[in-house]
C-alpha cells in the first residue's frame, strides 16, 4: 500500500456527514443492522444485512471479541457548597478495586476522572454522590480531567449501578432511556469485566443466534478485554497526526485466547478483530512482545496508535462501525485498507443512507 504525506495530515481524515445519519437509537431488533462489506482484494463494496455476515467470513476464521462491560460511570452529586456536580469515572473499576485501601466500612483508591463544573471545583473539595460514594479532589488537569481519591462502601460497581448513568457518547443528543441499559452492552459482556465507559460497539450487532450459527460453521470464538476509556472520544488535535498523544487503555489476554490466536497464526488461519478495541488489544500486546501474542497470555496498558503505514502483526480482517471524522478510529481502519479507499467507502455509505457511529450499522473490512 503506497504511503503519502497526506496520510499524516489531520485534515485528510475529514468527510461530510449529515446530522441525520448519526444514529440516536439502536435498531429496533438487535442484529438487524445493515452491513457494508469492503473487499480489499477486488476493490468492490457489497451492501447487505448483518445477518449475512457468515456468508462473507473466510474459512476457518478466528473471531476475537472484547468482553468488557460498560459501567454506569456518570455520577451526579454535590459540591461542599451544596451545588451540583458530575463525575465521570475513567479508571476501570476492576483496577480501582484491585489496589483499594480499606478504612473502616469505606474503601478508597486514586482515580482518574472528568469533573464538571471544572472551574468551581477546587483541590481539596470533597464531593458526595449519595450515601455510598465520595471523592476528594487531588489534582486538576486539562480538558476537565482530574485525579481524585475515590471512596465507596461495599461493591463499587453495585454502588455505581444504583446511582450512576451510562456515559452515552456526546453525539447521542438525548438522556439515557430504559433500553440503553441492555442495548448499550454486547450480549457477551462479562460482569467480571465491568470497566468500560464506552461500549465496544462493533459487538452490539451480535446475537446468541448469530453466535450459534458461527459455531455450527466452525468459526472459532475467543475473547479479550480492553476497558474502553473516554479517550476513544477525544479528538485528534495535532495537524500532523503522528504528534497525537494517544490515551492508554488497560487490556487482558487470557492464556486460552493467547493459545487460540497463536494457533491460528501458526496454521495460517485468518484472525478477525470484532471492533477497533479488540484490534488495539492484540496489536498493542504484540507491539510490546516482539510482534506476537505471548504464550500464557498478557495484561497491561497499551497506548498504541494505529494509522496508515502501520504493519499489522496479528489482525487480518476487521468488523467495525462507522467512525467520526478526524478520529483515531477512522485512522486505524485506514491503516488496514488505505485512507482514500475508506473515505470513498464512507461517502458511499452516506449516499446509501447507512446509520453512523455507536448505534449505527456495521462494516466488514475483508
Amino acid at each position: 500500500m503506497s504511503q503519502s504525506e497526506s496520510d499524516f495530515l489531520l485534515a485528510s481524515y475529514d468527510y461530510e456527514l449529515p446530522e441525520e445519519r448519526i444514529a440516536q437509537y439502536p435498531p429496533e431488533v438487535r442484529g438487524s443492522s445493515r452491513l457494508f462489506v469492503l473487499e480489499r482484494g477486488s476493490g468492490r463494496n457489497v451492501h447487505t444485512d448483518f445477518a449475512h455476515l457468515p456468508d462473507f467470513l473466510p474459512k476457518d476464521a478466528l473471531l476475537v471479541v472484547n468482553n468488557s462491560r460498560v459501567v454506569p460511570a456518570r455520577l451526579f452529586g454535590q459540591k461542599p457548597s451544596g451545588g451540583k456536580c458530575e463525575l465521570l469515572v475513567l479508571t476501570p473499576p476492576p483496577l480501582l478495586k484491585s489496589c483499594a485501601i480499606m478504612d473502616g466500612e469505606w474503601a478508597h483508591s486514586r482515580c482518574e476522572c472528568l469533573l464538571r463544573p471544572g472551574r468551581s471545583i477546587r483541590v481539596g473539595d470533597r464531593l458526595t454522590f449519595g450515601d455510598g460514594i465520595a471523592a476528594e479532589v487531588l489534582v486538576k488537569k486539562e480538558f476537565g480531567q482530574h485525579e481524585v481519591e475515590l471512596f465507596w462502601k461495599g461493591d463499587l460497581v453495585e454502588r455505581m449501578t444504583e446511582i450512576g448513568r451510562l456515559p452515552l457518547p456526546p453525539y447521542i443528543k438525548r438522556d439515557q432511556e430504559k433500553d440503553d441499559v441492555s442495548r448499550y452492552q454486547t450480549m457477551y459482556a462479562s460482569p467480571e469485566k465491568s470497566g468500560s465507559v464506552a461500549a465496544p460497539t462493533a459487538g452490539l450487532h451480535f446475537t446468541e443466534e448469530m453466535r450459534s450459527r458461527l459455531k455450527e460453521m466452525g468459526v472459532e470464538w475467543a475473547e479479550v478485554t480492553l476497558h474502553v476509556g473516554y479517550g476513544t472520544f477525544s479528538p485528534v488535535r495535532e495537524e500532523d497526526i503522528r504528534e497525537h498523544p494517544m490515551h492508554s487503555e488497560y487490556v487482558e489476554i487470557s492464556p486460552e485466547t493467547a493459545a487460540a490466536v497463536r494457533r491460528a497464526k501458526a496454521e495460517g488461519r485468518p484472525v478477525i478483530a470484532v471492533g477497533t478495541t479488540s484490534c488495539r488489544t492484540m496489536e498493542g500486546c504484540a507491539l510490546q512482545n516482539g510482534g506476537e501474542i505471548p504464550e500464557g497470555g498478557w495484561h497491561g496498558w497499551t497506548n498504541i496508535f494505529i494509522y496508515p503505514g502501520y504493519r499489522f502483526s496479528v489482525v487480518d480482517h476487521l468488523i467495525t462501525n462507522f467512525h467520526l471524522p478526524q478520529s483515531s478510529l477512522i485512522m486505524l481502519v485506514a491503516a488496514l485498507c488505505g485512507r482514500e479507499r475508506i473515505l470513498n467507502a464512507y461517502a458511499e455509505a452516506v449516499k446509501e443512507e447507512y446509520r453512523f457511529f455507536s448505534y449505527g450499522d456495521a462494516m466488514f473490512v475483508r
